[in-house]
């Protein structure tokens, strides 16, 4: 009979036996049970969609370490009259790089000069490598390497400010992304008497080769903080006593009527944009708008606090109190 065969080789062996077997139920353990939903497409192990997801999240990550690296490493500033001016400035500087067979003109022969006088160290490179230092930016034969800013705690600025002769005035930048603009307002500052001024740590422009040329190297003698919470630590300077300005188009005043200029004080400048955030507004003792003729918008942020730390600086010497 088919199936009943004692052939060597025809028989099956003890114990593997097809099909169900004794108090298995018919399936094994992890069988009872259910493999719960489908995961999505990718988080499926050698799912195309799951290797571009990571292929993704290695290119992002490259990116983060790339943005991070430039953030704390040094900047070049390149160009002849970039070159010069900081130089003239007295930027801090590391290194002057001078590529091989440049025409040398005054700006040169100028920028060789005043790094040499600095005893900043004047290296000649390759046009190429020159290239490659200043990230492929027109730099006409000179590069300056500037080395990556210093900034101070907000409690440090407060306690400086309040330490000095003066009453205590401080710029709080919002939302500020230019670094011209930054550069600036830190020129404007430290013309006017300010002592210290503060960025917030996210959606703000640093100091930057740019910025470090656009404050003329005012950014070397000014405090410049940076605040985890541009709020919270702006809230803080109220409890300590300052009161707390912010420009904007719809002010409470206008700058001729800004009473509050020769008391402790924090003048805030809102974005290029999108002017002072909702948050940051609601945080403001007063906010002061400056006149204008018809038919002009805003002003650039930092024209527009170069006209209110202008007024405060004259409000202050009328009062007699610088």
């Amino acid at each position: 009979m088919a199936g009943n065969s004692r052939r060597k080789g025809a028989m099956r062996k003890p114990g593997s036996k097809k099909g169900m077997v004794a108090g298995s139920g018919g399936q094994k353990s992890k069988g009872l049970y259910g493999k719960g939903p489908t995961p999505r497409a990718e988080e499926r192990p050698g799912h195309p969609k799951q290797r571009q997801a990571a292929m993704k999240a290695k290119v992002d990550q490259s990116k983060q370490r790339r943005r991070d690296a430039s953030e704390s490493g040094p900047e070049t500033v390149a160009g002849r009259n970039p070159v010069v001016e900081c130089l003239r400035a007295g930027i801090p500087a590391t290194a002057l790089y001078v590529a091989l067979g440049v025409e040398a003109d005054d700006r040169v022969a100028e920028a060789v000069r005043l790094a040499a006088d600095r005893g900043i160290s004047v290296l000649e490179v390759a046009r190429g490598e020159l290239d490659r230092i200043t990230g492929g930016a027109l730099h006409q034969g000179l590069g300056l390497q500037v080395p990556p800013f210093e900034y101070a705690h907000p409690d440090e600025v407060l306690q400086l400010a309040e330490e000095s002769t003066e009453p205590p005035l401080l710029v709080a930048l919002d939302g500020v992304t230019d670094p011209r603009n930054l550069g600036a307002v830190v020129r404007s500052a430290a013309a006017f008497g300010a002592q210290g001024v503060l960025l917030p740590q996210r959606r703000s422009a640093s100091i930057t080769a740019v910025a470090w040329r656009t404050s003329a190297g005012t950014a070397a003698k000014v405090p410049i903080a940076i605040a985890t919470n541009l709020t919270r630590t702006l809230r803080d300077w109220a409890a300590r006593g300052l009161m707390i300005v912010g420009l904007d188009a719809d002010g409470d005043v206008d700058v001729d009527g800004l009473e509050l200029a020769t008391g402790p004080l924090v003048v805030v400048v809102g974005s290029e944009g999108r002017g002072l955030s909702r948050l940051v507004r609601e945080t403001c003792d007063q906010t002061v708008s400056i006149p204008m003729a018809a038919g002009v918008e805003s002003l650039n942020a930092s024209v527009a606090a170069g006209v209110v730390l202008a007024e405060v600086a004259r409000r202050r010497r009328a009062a007699g109190r610088i």
